[in-house]
């Protein structure tokens, strides 16, 4: 009787044992692998409800798709696109450029309109004359927003103003304001640059929503791109750049000011405290997530994929490509790309 006393206890424990390093090694599994299931429970996820991983997106089509668009999607091509294909080698993106003039918003729905690509990327959303020009050659646009973007203000970081409001801001830009003593600062010119208005999404969405559809100054000072345009704004004490939040705040040379609608709402584009110049770049700025997600931040906008709803695989490449944006890994991915999630 005292064997099988013994026994029995031992059994219990080598099964209670087998069980949890049974459930370790699922877990292991799962943690590493974490889209080993989602490829063929398929019913786990629709186009209508949000999936967690990207690997749980259905009907995302194989075949080599051409895409184009906005500039200020760069960081997510890189970070974002590259993980899509780690997980859909199938699903083949090439990213296209214009055959004439620049890259962006604009030329990208050009090229989308004129069967060039498969869908778009857009840091605004659409007009009524793109959505008037498709619908003349039989398509119908679809815009679906994926993420949060905000316009931030870079300057030389010794200058010392503390801040903007969206009017002067706007009167910066239009040439009435042309020296920085107007807003509280040095007795030094304003030096504005800005990329020309067909350059892209980010400049026509400063028009409309900024200079409220009005001219720019003629002492504005053009410039082909954000890089080159903050390497000025860190040379030159005066100067004066705008462009998508992400770009701007962790850079390294200048600073980004706080904007509000009135003096006493300003709201800055970064976490406080501000990180120095001096301790850049073994220190960054992050952006400001809450104040772009509650719209506190007065210049905020989203990021669309534009789809064209022609019934044809086109269609299905650009409706694949948002859902995989819109799952949990995708938020997470386009965060990491420095852009603010949708939730």
């Amino acid at each position: 009787m005292s064997q099988k006393n013994e026994i029995l206890p031992l059994l219990l424990t080598v099964m209670v044992t087998s069980a949890l390093l049974g459930g370790i090694a699922w877990w292991l599994l799962n943690k590493t692998f974490p889209n080993l299931n989602d490829r063929s429970n398929s019913s786990s996820s629709s186009n209508n409800q949000i999936s967690e991983t990207l690997g749980a997106v259905k009907n995302v089509p194989e075949g080599l798709f051409n895409y184009g668009g906005s500039t200020t999607w760069a960081p997510i091509r890189k970070e974002v696109d590259f993980i899509i294909q780690q997980v859909w080698p199938k699903f083949r993106l090439v990213y296209t450029d214009p055959t004439t003039g620049t890259p962006g918003t604009g030329s990208g729905i050009r090229m989308l309109i004129e069967n060039q690509l498969a869908f778009s990327q857009a840091s605004r959303s659409l007009k009524d004359e793109e959505i008037q020009r498709a619908q003349q050659r039989g398509l119908t646009l679809k815009e679906v927003p994926v993420a949060i973007d905000g316009i931030a203000i870079a300057v030389h970081p010794d200058l010392p103003v503390s801040g903007l409001t969206i009017t002067q801001l706007k009167d910066i830009y239009t040439g009435k304001i042309r020296n920085w003593r107007q807003v509280g600062g040095p007795n030094l010119a304003i030096i504005p640059y800005s990329r020309r208005k067909e350059d892209g999404g980010t400049v026509e969405f400063f028009i409309d929503q900024v200079l409220e559809k009005a001219d720019f100054g003629s002492n504005i000072k053009y410039v082909y791109s954000t890089t080159p345009a903050l390497r000025k704004v860190s040379q030159n004490l005066g100067g004066i750049y705008y462009a998508s939040a992400p770009e701007v705040v962790p850079q390294c040379g200048i600073k980004t000011l706080p904007l509000g609608k009135s003096e006493n709402k300003l709201v800055a584009p970064y976490q406080e405290p501000s990180i120095p110049s001096s301790q850049c770049p073994q220190k960054r700025n992050q952006l400001n997530e809450l104040a772009f997600q509650k719209g506190e931040y007065p210049i905020t906008r989203r990021l669309f994929v534009i789809i064209k709803q022609n019934g044809q695989l086109d269609e299905q490449a650009g409706e694949a490509y948002a859902d995989l944006l819109l799952t949990d890994q995708g938020q997470e991915l386009i965060e990491k790309a420095g852009f603010v999630p949708l939730r």
